[in-house]
């Protein structure tokens, strides 16, 4: 269960994919001057760099943030191409930032931001980034969100993005879900998935729960892409979004549109 690391993995198409409706959920929300509160369970490190010995060795980032940037896909007022570019912009050319930095970039100084991440190595480097800004903890995630909702201010978003290494994870996330939503009604709650391929799939399960559970302003939204390596299952990645924010479908059927077209 700790034994997953992102830096083999950072920039990915998944990571595209993700982190650009992350991106555009914030900045719906910070429209508006009230305050938010933003959440992460499974939080990584939060800066990562693609030139790092493990991104080269996998080597993911070239079929995601890199061909997505050579193609233009993000237009220079894109939220995730504003986050991409400041802390670039702090860090270096190869820096990329997983999603607590993102938010990190995006939210108000007002803004609440509290982050769990279990792994001992991905914690400390957590915290090294993102301690001066966010409440980092090394806890089990779930356990962190259920007991930190409803939240104050009640105005917020949560990302939930677990590494799925355990079968049972697929099982809990909609159990999850559900608590979550029955204490934090107005909550914007975003679960993250693999998509697998195969006929034993684990997540199909899991989507038809979701999909069946009646929430909300439910967006979901999956796109497929080639896997990073023969023999790797991962062949797409989905987005789970309760009370989805104004305009956040429009931008999910974009990508879902540029990714079906590479």
């Amino acid at each position: 269960m700790l034994a997953y690391q992102h830096a083999y993995h950072a920039g990915n198409a998944a990571d595209v994919h993700k982190h650009a409706l992350l991106s555009v959920m914030l900045a719906r929300l910070t429209d508006k001057p009230k305050p938010l509160w933003y959440c992460e369970t499974h939080a990584g490190r939060g800066l990562y760099a693609l030139d790092s010995a493990e991104a080269r060795k996998t080597g993911e980032a070239a079929a995601g943030i890199e061909r997505a940037l050579a193609a233009g896909w993000f237009a220079p007022d894109h939220p995730y191409l504003h986050a991409l570019q400041a802390v670039r912009a702090q860090a270096g050319p190869a820096a990329y930032p997983g999603s607590p930095l993102i938010a990190a970039t995006l939210l108000r100084p007002d803004d609440r931001m509290v982050l769990a991440e279990l792994h001992p190595a991905e914690h400390a480097a957590l915290s090294d980034c993102l301690a001066h800004r966010a409440e980092v903890s090394r806890s089990d995630g779930a356990a962190l969100a259920l007991a930190r909702t409803p939240p104050t201010p009640r105005r917020g978003v949560m990302l939930i993005d677990p590494s799925y290494e355990l079968r049972g994870d697929y099982a809990a996330m909609p159990r999850l879900l559900a608590d979550l939503h029955r204490k934090w009604n107005v909550g914007v709650l975003a679960l993250w998935y693999p998509v697998l391929e195969g006929p034993e799939a684990s997540h199909r399960a899991m989507t038809a729960a979701l999909l069946a559970a009646g929430y909300p302003k439910l967006l979901h939204s999956e796109v497929r892409f080639a896997p990073a390596r023969p023999g790797h299952r991962m062949v797409g990645s989905g987005l789970f979004v309760v009370n989805a924010p104004f305009g956040l479908a429009e931008e999910a059927a974009r990508l879902e549109a540029l990714f079906a077209a590479r």
